[in-house]
Formats: structure tokens, sequence, C-alpha cells
């Protein structure tokens, strides 16, 4: 067996805990002023998006859901939090992560780094439009 086939035949797919792992070292590599920015977002791992994450944006396949964002936007907020209110937070699924990765010919740190990034977005109250013409300008 060649080196490359042994070791992929003893992994497992990556866990929940290795998942947060790699999304917090994908965090810490954002500039500073950006995870400034972010400061009380909570960062949530999770096999699968519930019923109602899916039927808050439409969806019914939970493999369609790669992450998300619950809460009020920065533009919305101005950045306060009030008493009572929760924080906000960003969800990142596991499963629908790796079927996503096991598609396309990127590391899997990239795409869980992406995904990432593209929730932090919605936080900062860009649209998915938003976030596609920053990524077209950027190729």
């Amino acid at each position: 067996m060649s080196d490359s086939v042994s070791l992929w035949s003893g992994l497992s797919a990556p866990d929940l805990a290795t998942f947060e792992a790699i999304a917090a070292e994908a965090y810490a590599g954002l500039p500073d002023e950006f995870r400034a920015l972010c400061r009380d977002l909570v960062i949530g791992i999770e096999d699968f998006p519930t019923d109602e994450m899916l039927d808050s944006v439409g969806l019914e396949d939970p493999f369609d859901l790669l992450g998300l964002f619950q809460g009020s936007g920065l533009p919305q907020t101005g950045g306060a939090v009030f008493t009572g209110q929760e924080p906000n937070r960003i969800w990142l699924f596991r499963r629908p992560i790796l079927d996503y990765w096991a598609g396309y010919e990127e590391s899997l740190g990239d795409v869980i780094a992406h995904v990432l990034v593209h929730e932090i977005g919605h936080h900062f109250g860009l649209s998915d439009e938003d976030m596609e013409a920053i990524e077209a300008a950027a190729d």
C-alpha cells in the first residue's frame, strides 16, 4: 500500500470537537479588527441544523445548510447588547460541511473557514448577494 493510501485507510471523519478546533484556528487567524467586532458572538458546532433552523431559511434538506447566523446583526443593534437578549450565534454543521468538502477540491480547513467568514458576514449585516459580489471582486 502506498503511504497516501495508508494515511487515509486509518482515518475517520472529524468529530464535533475536531471541527470546533478547526473553526477556532480559522477564527484566530482573522484580523484583530475583525475579531473585535465579534467579541460577543457565540460559535457552535452541530452535526445537522434543526427543523426550525431549516424553516427559518426556507430549506428542507439539512445537507443544504452548511452554516447559520442567528441574531441581530451589528447594523440593527449598533453592537449594543440588551438585557435578556440572546447572544448572536453562528452555527457550523459538520455533516453538511463534510458532504460539501467531499465534492470539491478544497481543504476541510478552507471550507470551514469560508463558512465561518460567510456567517460572520451576516453578523456584520451583509446579505448573501453582498458577499457573492465581494467574492467575485476578489477573484
